[in-house]
Parts: C-alpha cells; sequence; structure tokens
C-alpha cells in the first residue's frame, strides 16, 4: 500500500481473436486494497479500480525515474498565485486583485490578504477594509506582502500603522535533484496517500486540537489540484516516524508539512519523503519544486540547502495592529 506498483489485471476473459484471456499491465501508486478491489492512480491521476477477482499479478517497481530539465519560467507574482492554488483558504474573497482569505486561524497563508495589484481603492481605505474584515473574523490581520507584485506605497502605509513583518523565503529545485537525494536511502520506505488520515495528522505539529481551527486544517490539507501526503510507518507503533505534503500544479510541485519526529531524527527520513514526493510530482509531470519557509527556520533552511534548493524570491507577512473589537 502507498506504493509505486505494477499490477497485472484481466482484462476480459475471453479475447475473440484468440480465444484466450487478455491482460493489462497498470503502473501506478496502490492507494486502497480491500476485500472487493485495488485502486491504483497512474501518471495521469486517473485511478484504475481493479476488482480481486481480475487480479493476476503484481510488485513494486522503483520510484519514477525523474530527468533533470530546466526549471520552468515563473516570476515571484506567478509562484505566489501558484502557491494559493496549493494551500487554498476555507473563506476567499476578493478587494480588487487583492484576495482575503481566512482559515479559522490555521496558518498565516491561509488567513492573510495576498496583497497582488490593486486592491481597487486608495491603501488606507483598502487596509481599514481589510482590518474590519479580519476584525469580523476575531483574526489577526495579516497582508501577505511581495516585492515585486505588491502595489508601490502599500509598505510605507504598512509602516505608518505600525505593522510588524515576518519574512518567509520562497525556495525552488529540481524534483530529479530530490529523487538522487534519496536514493540508497530510506525512500523505499515511505508510503504515499491521497487523504491525511489520522495516523499522519497525530504527527503534523500544526494540528491544534481546536475543532473549528482542525476543520479548517483538513480541508486546507487536502485543497489543490493534486495533493499527495507521505507517511514513513513506525514498526512499531500508528504514529509514522515521518510525514510529508506535495501538491502538485502543471509543472510545478509544492513540499511542505515535512516532519519527523524526534526519536527518528539524523535518519535520512525527512529526505525520503522528499525523495519519494518528488518522483510521484515528476511522474505527473512537474519539472520544478518549491516550498516556502519562515526565514528564522534555521533547521528546515539547512535541510533545503543540502537538498539543493535556492532562494526564489522573499515575501513578507505584515500583521497590522487591530483597530476595530473582535466579533
Amino acid at each position: 500500500m502507498g506504493r509505486r506498483v505494477s499490477v497485472r489485471r484481466i482484462e476480459a476473459a475471453v479475447d475473440p481473436a484468440t480465444g484466450r484471456a487478455s491482460f493489462r499491465d497498470v503502473i501506478g501508486v496502490l492507494t486502497s486494497w480491500n476485500d472487493h478491489e485495488l485502486i491504483v492512480v497512474a501518471r495521469d491521476r486517473s485511478e484504475t479500480r481493479i476488482p480481486v477477482n481480475r487480479l493476476v499479478a503484481g510488485k513494486v517497481v522503483p520510484l519514477f525515474p525523474a530527468r533533470t530539465v530546466p526549471l520552468p519560467a515563473v516570476d515571484p507574482v506567478e509562484l505566489q498565485r501558484i502557491a494559493a492554488r496549493g494551500w487554498p483558504a476555507v473563506e476567499q474573497q476578493p478587494l480588487g486583485e487583492w484576495t482575503l482569505r481566512a482559515s479559522a486561524g490555521f496558518t498565516r497563508r491561509a488567513n492573510s490578504v495576498q496583497a497582488l495589484g490593486d486592491p481597487g481603492l486608495p491603501l488606507p481605505q483598502a487596509l481599514d477594509r481589510v482590518r474590519a474584515w479580519y476584525a469580523e473574523r476575531a483574526l489577526p490581520a495579516w497582508l501577505e506582502v511581495t516585492v515585486p507584485g505588491s502595489p508601490a506605497g502599500l509598505t510605507e502605509q504598512l509602516d505608518l500603522l505600525g505593522a510588524r513583518y515576518s519574512p518567509t523565503q520562497v525556495r525552488t529545485a529540481s524534483p530529479a535533484a530530490l529523487v538522487e537525494a534519496g536514493r540508497g536511502g530510506a525512500a523505499d520506505r515511505v508510503r504515499l496517500s491521497r487523504e491525511a488520515g489520522a495516523d499522519w495528522l497525530s504527527v503534523y505539529r500544526r494540528a491544534s486540537g481546536d475543532p473549528a481551527q482542525d476543520r479548517a486544517a483538513r480541508q486546507v490539507l487536502h485543497g489543490g489540484p493534486s495533493v499527495w501526503f507521505a507517511t514513513v510507518p513506525d514498526p512499531h507503533g500508528p504514529a509514522p516516524l515521518a510525514i510529508g505534503r506535495c501538491v502538485i500544479d502543471g509543472p510545478w510541485a509544492c513540499f511542505g508539512a515535512v516532519e519527523v519526529r524526534p526519536e527518528a531524527r539524523r535518519q535520512g527520513l525527512a529526505t525520503a519523503v522528499m525523495a519519494a514526493l518528488a518522483a510521484r510530482a515528476a511522474e505527473e509531470g512537474a519539472r520544478g519544486a518549491y516550498l516556502q519557509v519562515e526565514a528564522e527556520n534555521s533547521g528546515a533552511l539547512t535541510l533545503y540547502d543540502g537538498l539543493g534548493f535556492t532562494t526564489s524570491h522573499t515575501y513578507h507577512y505584515a500583521c497590522l495592529p487591530q483597530a476595530y473589537p473582535s466579533a
């Protein structure tokens, strides 16, 4: 389960042309297997359901052999918009070209304004609207400020209002490099799934225990064009040793939520998770990998440096002092 496999099935009990049974081979990730059928997700994301009584044979096959190709051309604005699709907020509302986003407080990315382009109002009025919108939801007013991308003068207005800033780096790499980094390691221990189950969530540090926020987390985590979750099972218990998430959107794949339990660190499990997810991303056609990491997260930056990630650009989360009572 959760591995890349090749499965042979009976396509037709009798082929009229030969008078014998005909067979079909399917290659993809085995995502389900019960008493009735198997489900294999192919590289085109299609699901093949194979009745158990038509199963002939199956075997695990190596990770997809990702080829080294140039990264897709992209500018900071386009990559920020791709990232927003890969982490879609529960609630979204336009303000001109800006997007107001809220998800019960689950992560700044899903609870901040993507301030790209023109808000359709003078900046002071737009920021008043932002603060009011978040106050109605009892949330702090965060803005995602990208230069280039955000309107001229926005930073000056934020400074006047006393905003505080938190820098975040956007880093890019080749999926092939990530697959190669995991070769010969623990990548064959990684299992892939289309859903973040209770075991995956038990390791995810951003799970809060608040019911509303956890519901929002599930919706955000499962949002995006093609989402995969990785786990490294613990042979001695139900909670995985390591987890990760990847969402594939055309030529780009976003990596995140890479977590390793403290007692399992320094065993190459984070690299293995990244490698398995990168191989699947490459199989679906991704030619570039990206991630967003807080500029002060030295441990994560060291890992990503070693995997060949380089900085594409930096954006800032700016938090406005709240001028309205919380609803």
